[in-house]
């Protein structure tokens, strides 16, 4: 093999690789959700792949004939990468989102495609390695063609790939741009075509995966570059609209009476809304999802003014077409990092900020921390009152750090806890409340949950740390 063919093979091999571990997160959220805990299953698993493969790959080499295996793993790893679509597919909805599960999800689906196409490195080092005198260059260039192709791999899957087309057909190109690369090297390498037996069977098997690949049916009716997104007619209410995002019911939209919270958190933010004095406000919204709470409030308190930061630009085009958005002159939308917008917002400008962003159950970290609620804190008024949804359950860890963080930047802080108190048993929606201005009074149903304030609130508080941009386990703290 000659220096620019081995160096291609590493180079294409590397970027498959990394490839399917970007593409593994985006298969694997309607499952498990998008969290810290799923992306270091993948990476984990996808790193224990590349060593083993490499292991095994260099066992090979030493004992049979390079040109013999460089062809057959390629086509292989196709296959591989092929088939992790239908064991996502069957596998991922009877997995729960602890780590042990994703670990087990990631491992099942992409184990063996990055173990099998990381053990062509050592398979072309092998090959090259002619001469003692110049295994330093030999190994140092494919270790180079390697970590190159990774990054191209990369660059091209976060910053190209995944915005402009679905997970799955990315997949199935790189599973067949594979297949045909060990189709080429193997006729290449062993300059004699394959017995017709071993043909038909190789045949066999790639129409099989190929087939199994293209038959299986994405879970996601949009797949935009931040979630795969499902809307779903209630069955019990003909005007009534679910938004799911990856594996969570999002939102839910009356197309007919946006006055109808169907959520029990949406209920408790109005509580609050329904708290400040009478007449229009001026709201930021923190995370646009189904925009209920946007058409909410225009509803109850026409002449409102709303300014909705969302980082997604195709689920504001879900709600257009699907969820009743209509984008008027009371209603801005600015779509990109709500963390980054912030600085060009002005001091003093808003009555109300409600914060509502998620990538699956957890609030993006750098959207908890106190830097951040320094800024939230600046653009209210001195009246005004800053609302945030949380989930957390169990020991509480998040809801409890995020009350500290607020306690840190706000004269009066509370919280809206279930009926129950704090959830034991598993995670639910809390509604934190702060504000520079003594709290009035919530008017929440008993049946929505409870208002915990003062000592009883420092009580929940306890300990808990505050968040800051240099430490901020949100997904960590968070339990469910």
């Amino acid at each position: 093999m000659t220096n620019p063919k081995a160096g291609l093979a590493v180079f294409g091999t590397s970027a498959a690789v990394l490839v399917l571990e970007i593409l593994a997160g985006r298969l694997m959220a309607p499952y498990v959700g998008i969290s810290l805990e799923t992306f270091t299953g993948i990476i984990g698993t996808v790193l224990a792949a590349i060593a083993t493969g490499a292991a095994v790959g260099g066992w090979l080499a030493d004992r049979h004939d390079p040109r013999t295996l460089i062809g057959p793993a390629l086509v292989l790893g196709g296959v591989l990468a092929w088939l992790s679509l239908p064991i996502v597919s069957v596998i991922g909805p009877a997995v729960g989102s602890d780590p042990v599960s994703i670990v087990a999800l990631a491992g099942a689906a992409f184990f063996a495609p990055a173990a099998v196409l990381s053990a062509v490195s050592p398979m072309v080092a092998k090959l090259r390695l002619h001469d003692l005198a110049e295994t330093g260059s030999v190994v140092g260039g494919l270790s180079a063609a390697g970590t190159a192709g990774a990054l191209a791999g990369t660059f091209l899957t976060g910053f190209v790939l995944i915005a402009a087309l679905p997970t799955r057909p990315i997949v199935l190109a790189v599973g067949a741009v594979t297949i045909a690369a060990g189709v080429a090297a193997h006729l290449w390498l062993r300059r004699r075509a394959p017995a017709p037996g071993a043909t038909a069977g190789v045949l066999a098997v790639v129409l099989v995966a190929g087939g199994l690949g293209l038959a299986t049916p994405p879970p996601c009716q949009v797949e935009t570059a931040y979630f795969c997104v499902r809307v779903e007619v209630d069955p019990d209410r003909p005007s009534g609209r679910e938004l799911h995002l990856d594996q969570l019911r999002h939102a839910y939209v009356d197309l007919d009476d946006p006055t109808y919270l169907e959520f029990r958190y949406v209920r408790l933010l109005a509580d609050v809304a329904a708290a400040l004095p009478p007449g229009p406000i001026d709201v930021l919204h923190i995370g646009g999802g189904g925009f209920t709470f946007p058409r909410y409030l225009s509803a109850v308190r026409p002449g409102s003014q709303h300014l909705v930061l969302e980082i997604d630009p195709e689920l504001v085009r879900v709600a257009r077409d699907e969820l009743g958005l209509e984008v008027r002159d009371d209603l801005e939308i600015r779509t990109g990092d709500a963390r980054l917008a912030f600085a060009d917002l002005p001091d003093d400008a808003y009555d109300l900020v409600v914060g509502d962003a998620f990538g699956s159950e957890s609030v993006p970290w750098h959207l908890t921390t106190v830097e951040v609620v320094d800024e939230i804190h600046r653009v209210l008024r001195p009246d005004g009152v800053y609302a945030m949804n949380v989930i957390d359950g169990v020991a509480s860890g998040f809801a409890r750090a995020e009350l500290a963080t607020l306690l840190e930047v706000f004269d009066h802080v509370a919280v809206v806890l279930p009926p129950g108190g704090p959830p034991e048993a598993r995670a639910m929606n809390q509604v934190l409340v702060a504000s520079d201005a003594p709290l009035p009074p919530l008017d929440v149903d008993p049946a929505d949950g409870v208002v915990v304030t003062g000592a009883e609130l420092e009580a929940y508080v306890g300990g808990a740390e505050v968040l800051t941009d240099d430490h901020a386990p949100v997904d960590t703290l968070a339990e469910g």
